[in-house]
């Protein structure tokens, strides 16, 4: 692994603290992704290590936050080796995801001299990304079944599918074993991290670990990265929020030389819309293996019936007489299945500060109105086809009372999956 050590022009008298810079999410981030805090805290007095995170053994379905805490440790040893570092005044600073890792790090080495954290999560992975997406959602102005069902579902399903790493991680044990200074800071606009929830929670792990050397601070019209913002988290400016950089330096400097500040929380109150709910396991009628063989069957189901019509007309048979509404409960279902999968994980990949759902009706997206009203022309048709069947004047042949056995049989599980996923649900 490869890094930078940056360090004030004009060395002062005695040697320097240091301090690692721990990314958030994100395989192979480079260096220079936190220059500007980089060069900030060096002008404060400090050499600073910044290094380029793995991108082996990482990535959007795998990582391992304790391994992320062994190259923390790494950096931190190289740079309490660097010539002019007080080796032990080295502390670890970490951002968003580095909340996470650095204090893993720092309940493991007593070489951790300090802890700084930004835009830190004390919930779990799992908790903070469905409430960033959620709360993405509801700033676009979405109300109702997708932000209340579809959105929940869909990462209960991905972490069913184990495709979400470290999603139940809980990181409160480990903060309550630190034992360093801590140094704490938010954004008062921080759209990633709920930042009201989140600061009490790191207060409770160190206070039920016994450590209260803890200074909590939050930064006004800042956001998730403590950068300036001017529309409410959204977009970060290219400037550090004003005394970002000096609090990191003095209290550094403060906590190095054994006055810690003890428990002190300061600045505004940070703006949180909604709070975070807990994230349960799927239980085993909702699982991904429950809703692959739905899957599975509406595949099936609506797709058997175009497939067999146009092997018929092929043939030159004559059309059943039930076809006009049997033909929309199968394009229905094959576009509003796919379809809401494709919708809700578009949401989820692009959600949190950049959700963008498309244009909002009513509280819902135009997307996911269409999607709804489709799943319930769906519900309909299924109702119409058994009828249709039901009260046919002429014997239908066995071939077509097979497939339209599977249509209507697809069109009734689509009723308890629609409800599910919020589709027939306001």
């Amino acid at each position: 692994m490869h890094g930078t050590v940056l360090s004030p022009a004009t060395a002062g008298p005695g040697r320097r603290p240091g301090l690692v810079l721990v990314t958030g999410a994100g395989g192979g981030s480079p260096r220079t992704r936190h220059l500007t805090e980089a060069v900030e805290f060096a002008r404060r007095g400090m050499s600073v290590l910044i290094y380029d995170k793995r991108s082996v053994g990482y990535s959007l379905f795998h990582r391992s936050y304790s391994q992320l805490a062994d190259d923390a440790l790494g950096g931190l040893a190289a740079l309490r080796s660097q010539p002019g570092v007080d080796g032990a005044k080295v502390g670890l600073w970490g951002l968003s995801e580095g909340g996470w890792v650095v204090p893993i790090a720092a309940s493991r080495s007593k070489d951790v001299a300090f802890v700084v954290l930004v835009g830190a999560n004390s919930l779990s992975p799992l908790r903070q990304a469905t409430w960033a997406v959620q709360a993405g959602l509801l700033r676009a102005g979405v109300r109702g079944s997708l932000v209340d069902r579809a959105e929940l579902n869909m990462f209960r399903m991905i972490d069913d599918l184990g495709m979400f790493p470290e999603a139940h991680y809980d990181p409160r044990p480990t903060i309550a074993a630190v034992r360093q200074p801590v140094l704490a800071i938010w954004g008062t606009h921080d759209l990633l991290t709920p930042p009201l929830e989140s600061p009490p929670g790191f207060v409770a792990a160190l206070e039920k670990g016994g450590n209260r050397r803890y200074t909590i601070r939050f930064f006004g019209n800042a956001e998730h990265a403590a950068f300036k913002t001017s529309d409410g988290g959204v977009t970060p400016l290219a400037e550090l929020a004003p005394g970002y950089a000096d609090l990191v330096g003095s209290w550094v400097a403060d906590a190095t030389a054994g006055g810690a500040p003890v428990a002190r929380t300061s600045g505004p109150v940070p703006v949180q819309d909604a709070l975070t709910i807990p994230v349960h396991r799927s239980a085993w009628w909702e699982s991904a293996a429950v809703q692959l063989v739905a899957s599975a069957l509406f595949l099936v189901a609506f797709g058997s019936y175009p497939v067999v019509a146009l092997v018929r007309r092929v043939r030159g048979r004559s059309r059943a007489p039930v076809t006009k509404v049997a033909r929309l409960l199968s394009a229905g279902g094959l576009v509003v299945v796919p379809g809401m999968f494709v919708y809700v994980m578009y949401l989820l990949m692009s959600g949190g500060e950049m959700a963008f759902p498309g244009p909002v009706v009513t509280g819902r997206p135009l997307v996911w109105l269409a999607l709804q009203g489709l799943a319930v022309a769906c519900v309909v048709a299924t109702v119409r086809t058994a009828l249709s069947w039901r009260r046919a004047r002429f014997p239908i042949p066995r071939g077509e009372s097979v497939r339209l056995w599977l249509l209507i049989a697809g069109g009734t599980v689509l009723i308890p999956w629609g409800l599910y996923w919020g589709l027939l649900l306001p």
